[in-house]
Order: C-alpha cells, then sequence, then structure tokens
C-alpha cells in the first residue's frame, strides 16, 4: 500500500476532508450492521430455548371433599311412634348399641297371644303322641277280639251240632222204646192183663217221647240254620275292625304332620313377631358418630316419607351414623396417569391453612365422571394423619406425591405441536430458522414435558413462531 505525502498532492484540505468521511461511513456501518445483528441474536433468544436435562418432581393438584368411610341413614322398619331417643348429635356409639326405640305395646301382646297358640299347638301335638297310638291300639284289640269271637265260634258250632244231634238221637231212641212200650201195652189191654188208665200212661210218654224227638230235631235244625249266618256276620265284623285299623294307621302319619304344621305355623308367627318387636328396637350397625337427628320422640316416623334436615320433621331416617373419614377428589383424565394406590398424599384444609395433614390413595374409580365437559375420576384418599381435627363434609386441596424422574430431558409445553398428524417440536437448524422434528413425549407436569425421544441436550427450540415462519 502506498503512503500519500500530502505534501505533494494539490489541495491537501479537500483530500482530507474525503478520508475523514469514508472513515466515518464506515464506522457507522459497521456499527449498524452489530447493532442490527444484536436484535436479530435478541429476537432469536426470546422464541427459543435450550433443551436441558433436569430432575421433574411428580405432583398432581387436585381438589376433594371429606366424606365418611361408612354412612347411613337409620331408619324403622315399620312406621310407627318414636317412642325412645337414647343418642344426640355427635355422640360416639359402639356395634349393637341402642339408638332408639319405636312404640311396641302393641306387639308385645301380640307376642303373648302368639306364645299361647304356640303352648295350645304344642300341648295339642302332644296329646296327639299318646291318644293316636292309644286308638290304633284300641283298634288292633277289636281285631283281635273279633277273630277270637270267630275262632270261639268256629270252636262251639261243632259241639252245638253234636249235642243238638245228640239229643236227636236220644229222643229218637227214647220214641222207639216208647213206641214198643205202647205195642206191648195195648195187647196186655186187649187181653185185659192191664187197666186202660195204665195204658194212657204208657202213650202218653209215647207221645212225650215224639214232642221231644221234635224239639230236638227242632233244635238241630236251628243250629245248623244260624251256624253259616254267624260266622259270616262275624267275619264282617272282623273285616271291618281291620278297615278301621288301617284307617287310624293311614291317618295317624298324616294327623301328627297336621298337629306339628299347627306347632310350626305357631313357632312362625310367635318368631314374626318376635321380629317386628326386635325392629322396634333399632341398634347401631357399627361403631361410629351420631352426625344428624332427624326426628324427635313422640314423633310419627315411617319409611315411606322421604327424610328431612329439620329435627321436628316426620322422616324416613331417625339419625345419621358416620364412621371414618375420607377424602374424595376428583383428577382431571390427563392426570391419571401419574396416580397409583398407596401413593403418599399432601393434604390442605381450609379450615387449617397452616396445617399439613397426609394420606395415601386408597382406590381409583374404575370409570370416569363427565361434568361440564370435564372428564375426571374419582380418587379416594386414607387420611394417615388429622383424623382428630379434620370433619365430614370439609373442602380440601390435595397433591399426590409421584416419585421423583431424574436427569431428562425437559422442554416447556408451550413449545409442543402438531403437524400432519404428529407431535413435535421447531429446532433451530444452522442458520437459526425453524425445522419441524417429530419426538416422543412423557409426563406433562403443569408447564414442563418431558421429552423421550427425538431431541437432545443443548438443541435449541422454538417456543413461539417467527414472524416469517411458514408452517
Amino acid at each position: 500500500m502506498a503512503f500519500f505525502k500530502l505534501k505533494t498532492l494539490k489541495h491537501p484540505l479537500f483530500w482530507l476532508f474525503i478520508v475523514v468521511t469514508i472513515g466515518a461511513i464506515a464506522v457507522a456501518k459497521t456499527a449498524y450492521v452489530n447493532l442490527e445483528n444484536a436484535k436479530q441474536n435478541s429476537k432469536f433468544d426470546e422464541l427459543t430455548v435450550v433443551v436441558q436435562k433436569q430432575n421433574l418432581g411428580v405432583k398432581v393438584l387436585a381438589s376433594g371433599t371429606i366424606e365418611p368411610v361408612q354412612n347411613v341413614n337409620i331408619s324403622p322398619k315399620n312406621p310407627g311412634i318414636l317412642a325412645q331417643l337414647k343418642v344426640e348429635q355427635g355422640d360416639f356409639v359402639t356395634q349393637g348399641q341402642v339408638l332408639a326405640i319405636m312404640e311396641n305395646a302393641e306387639i308385645q301382646a301380640q307376642i303373648l297371644q302368639s306364645q299361647a297358640n304356640l303352648n295350645r299347638a304344642l300341648a295339642n301335638l302332644a296329646q296327639g303322641k299318646i291318644r293316636i297310638p292309644a286308638e290304633i291300639n284300641q283298634a288292633q284289640v277289636k281285631v283281635d277280639q273279633a277273630i277270637a269271637r270267630l275262632e270261639e265260634i268256629n270252636q262251639r258250632i261243632p259241639k252245638d251240632l253234636d249235642q243238638a244231634r245228640a239229643k236227636v238221637t236220644q229222643a229218637q231212641s227214647r220214641l222207639d222204646l216208647a213206641k214198643v212200650r205202647v205195642d206191648r201195652y195195648q195187647y196186655l189191654e186187649k187181653e185185659g192183663a192191664i187197666t186202660s188208665d195204665r195204658l194212657d200212661e204208657v202213650m202218653n210218654e209215647y207221645n212225650t217221647a215224639i214232642a221231644n224227638l221234635f224239639d230236638a230235631q227242632q233244635q238241630l235244625a236251628q243250629i245248623q240254620q244260624t251256624t253259616p249266618p254267624e260266622t259270616t256276620q262275624q267275619k264282617a265284623v272282623i273285616s271291618e275292625a281291620r278297615i278301621t285299623l288301617k284307617q287310624k294307621e293311614a291317618s295317624a302319619k298324616n294327623e301328627i304332620q297336621q298337629l306339628q304344621a299347627e306347632v310350626d305355623s305357631a313357632q312362625a308367627q310367635l318368631k314374626q313377631v318376635e321380629i317386628r318387636f326386635r325392629d322396634t328396637v333399632i341398634t347401631a350397625p357399627f361403631e361410629g358418630i351420631v352426625t344428624q337427628k332427624f326426628a324427635t320422640e313422640g314423633a310419627f316416623v315411617t319409611p315411606t316419607t322421604s327424610a328431612s334436615s329439620t329435627a321436628s320433621a316426620t322422616s324416613s331416617s331417625i339419625l345419621a351414623l358416620a364412621q371414618g373419614l375420607e377424602i374424595i377428589a376428583k383428577v382431571p383424565e390427563i392426570d391419571m396417569a401419574q396416580l397409583k394406590v398407596g401413593q403418599k398424599v399432601d393434604i390442605m384444609a381450609d379450615a387449617y391453612p397452616d396445617e399439613l395433614f397426609t394420606g395415601t390413595i386408597k382406590r381409583i374409580a374404575p370409570e370416569a365422571i363427565i361434568e361440564q365437559n370435564v372428564t375426571s375420576f374419582e380418587v379416594v384418599i386414607t387420611l394417615v394423619t388429622g383424623l382428630e381435627k379434620l370433619r365430614s363434609k370439609m373442602n380440601v386441596d390435595v397433591t399426590f406425591i409421584g416419585e421423583d424422574i431424574t436427569d431428562t430431558l425437559v422442554v416447556p409445553t408451550v413449545a409442543i405441536l402438531t403437524k400432519d398428524g404428529k407431535t413435535g417440536v421447531l429446532v433451530a437448524d444452522q442458520k437459526g430458522q425453524p425445522k419441524f422434528t417429530p419426538v416422543t413425549l412423557g409426563l406433562t407436569l403443569e408447564d414442563k414435558t418431558q421429552i423421550l425421544q427425538g431431541l437432545s441436550a443443548g438443541d435449541k427450540i422454538f417456543i413461539d413462531l417467527p414472524p416469517d415462519f411458514k408452517n
């Protein structure tokens, strides 16, 4: 480069001005370029962030309400007047403790009547078990007696016939003898050996013999004629006695069963009335606290009417009983993947803003609830602390504490976008221009999203689109 000597130049001041002016323009241009570059770099930094690895503390926020673990409205099974109320609101009761007694004087009278009916049925059954076998025995005795009578007849008839025949034979012999004597005495009377009076005596004996023979023959004929009917009649008596015996034996079982059925029916009626009586004594189904009282003594309470919140109103419920406390929280669908049973929960109650209570997830509802187009799931939380302070129906804010995710790629959630059905981010290329890059997303926690694939630490991604960007 040649150096000009001002002394050799014509008009040196002019050329000096030219040189100074050119230098000033060059300095100004350089300053402008540097300023524009600084502006562009500042704008670029505002639109982009650097992808970094961070530790994520998994927390899900939700609101909930404290509810009893078990809650029931105590009601009478049958309508009636509340005679006694043995507890007050806030009382702690044990399982089986008497809470209230309904009016039951009429039922007690029915119990006495039913017990009397049962005693009568039992007495009839006992008598039947004695009477029926006795009647069967009597029927059997009559059969035996009839058979014995037939045997007696069968044994007696031959003897009577023999005796009648013997009498006929004897009478015939006497007649024959009398006939011989008559013939002899008639001859003697003709010969004058005897008197007529003597002959008359012999004739009288002869006539008597004839009459005796006739009587004997008549008796024999009568016995011969009456023997078959008497036997037949006695056989009929035996048959009738046997039929009566079979009827007694056949009906005995049914009669005993009928008497037993009357006992069973009376026992059932007594048991039914006793159950109704027990139903008038209302006991606690489990231990817990009386949370509400709906009726007072003397009120007519019926299970067919609706419950009322006023203590003096007729109600289907006498009181409300609750056991234990738990929290019912509604968690948005998007956060459900971060929850599991047994997970720790931090609890803040509006009533105790300066205290932190703890709990664990007990149950996650299997079905979602949709309210005002918002899908959420009910999560039941078991209280670990705060049982002595927290009360049913209190409002609480809960924080579900998950396991921390360490050294993972994280980007602002606003940087996530969708293009052609794919999820990704805009990565700055070497010229600082946005380039869509698909990524695999992990957890989304508030304003941060975990990136599982697609990016590396140090990549710059756009959190806002440049004005000249064309998608």
